[in-house]
């Protein structure tokens, strides 16, 4: 099951980064979990897969090109994946650059719970890993 979440993961950043919200709206559970991320502007919980997607588009909007890849493996811990990414976006202000770590739930074939780590190490302990 491990190999399969990260494919799930996987499968989400390559329709994250081709712009098709559909099949990353299809990979999130109908009752998905986005854990507040500390320190970002939008600081709530968010719950289901429309609060989700409403997310990821206030995210895009005011840039041209976003993109979210992937700067280490795809690291499986049972049901979970950890991945460190690189966002960056261009577009209608001051170009935006910085990395953090994901930590998704996969239940069932989908993302249920997403949870975001500024410090990879804090990612890797939440999940019972040490760097």
């Amino acid at each position: 099951m491990s190999q399969e979440n990260v494919e799930i993961v996987q499968a989400f950043f390559d329709a994250y980064n081709a712009r098709d919200m559909d099949a990353v709206s299809a990979l999130h559970d109908s009752k998905v979990i986005w854990a507040a991320f500390e320190g970002w502007p939008e600081a709530d919980t968010l719950v289901g897969r429309e609060a989700c997607m409403r997310q990821y588009e206030r995210n895009r909007e005011p840039f041209d090109v976003i993109t979210a890849e992937p700067v280490t493996d795809f690291i499986a811990a049972g049901d979970r994946v950890v991945v460190r990414i690189a966002w960056s976006a261009t577009g209608q202000g001051p170009a935006m650059n910085m990395e953090f770590t994901f930590v998704y739930t996969v239940r069932k074939g989908k993302i249920f719970i997403i949870e975001n780590f500024w410090d990879h190490a804090d990612a890797l302990k939440a999940v019972g890993l040490e760097e």
